[in-house]
C-alpha cells in the first residue's frame, strides 16, 4: 500500500484519467456502497448478529476496526500527501471504511463463498464509485490493501482461528 502511495503520490495516472471520464455517469450512483449511513447500518446488523451468536469478541471487532481503518487512512493520508481538489486523498477513507465493514461481515458469515463473494463485489461497486467522483482510483485500490490489513490483524487479534467450532487450530487432527 505504501509503494503504491508513492508511486502515485505525484499526481493522477492514466488508470485514473480512464476512470474519471466517468464521472457523470450511472456509476456515480455507486457511492452507495461507501455511504456512511448504510456503512453504519451493516455494522449495527452486524453486530447485533454477533452478539445473537454469542461472538462477542467479533462483536467487539466489528465496532473497533472501522474506527482504526479510518484513523489509519487518515494517517496514510498525510504522510503519503496525495491531493485532489485540495484534499488528501490516499487512501480513500471511505473506500478503507466500506472493504473493513464488508470484510467484517465476511468473517462473522465464517468466510462462506456466498459473502467473499458478495463483499468483493460491493468493495469492487465502492471502488468506482469512489473512482470515478472524489477520488482517483488508486486511491481506491490503496484503500482496498489497507482495509484488508486492518480486516486480517483484527482477526487476527480476537483469535478468530481458535474460536471456531471444532476447530483444529494446530493442525494436528490430519
Amino acid at each position: 500500500m505504501t509503494v503504491l502511495g508513492l508511486a502515485v503520490r505525484n499526481g493522477s495516472t492514466p488508470l485514473d484519467n480512464w476512470f474519471r471520464r466517468f464521472d457523470d455517469s450511472p456509476a456515480r450512483y455507486l457511492l452507495f456502497f461507501t455511504d456512511p449511513w448504510v456503512l453504519t447500518l451493516a455494522t449495527l446488523f452486524g453486530v447485533a448478529v454477533a452478539v445473537h451468536l454469542h461472538r462477542n469478541r467479533l462483536a467487539v471487532a466489528m465496532v473497533i476496526s472501522p474506527l482504526v481503518g479510518v484513523a489509519l487512512a487518515q494517517l496514510c493520508k498525510r504522510l503519503i500527501d496525495r491531493r485532489s481538489g485540495g484534499e488528501y486523498a490516499y487512501p480513500s477513507g471511505h473506500t478503507t471504511t466500506a472493504v473493513v465493514v464488508l470484510g467484517m461481515l465476511v468473517l462473522l458469515a465464517g468466510a462462506a463463498w456466498w459473502a467473499v463473494l458478495a463483499a468483493a463485489a460491493a468493495s469492487l461497486f465502492a471502488m468506482i464509485g469512489q473512482g470515478v467522483t472524489y477520488h482517483y482510483f488508486t486511491d481506491t485500490v490503496g484503500a482496498v490493501l489497507l482495509g484488508s490489513a486492518v480486516v486480517c490483524a483484527a482477526a487476527a487479534a480476537i483469535r478468530l482461528d481458535t474460536r471456531q467450532p471444532d476447530c483444529d487450530a494446530d493442525h494436528t487432527a490430519g
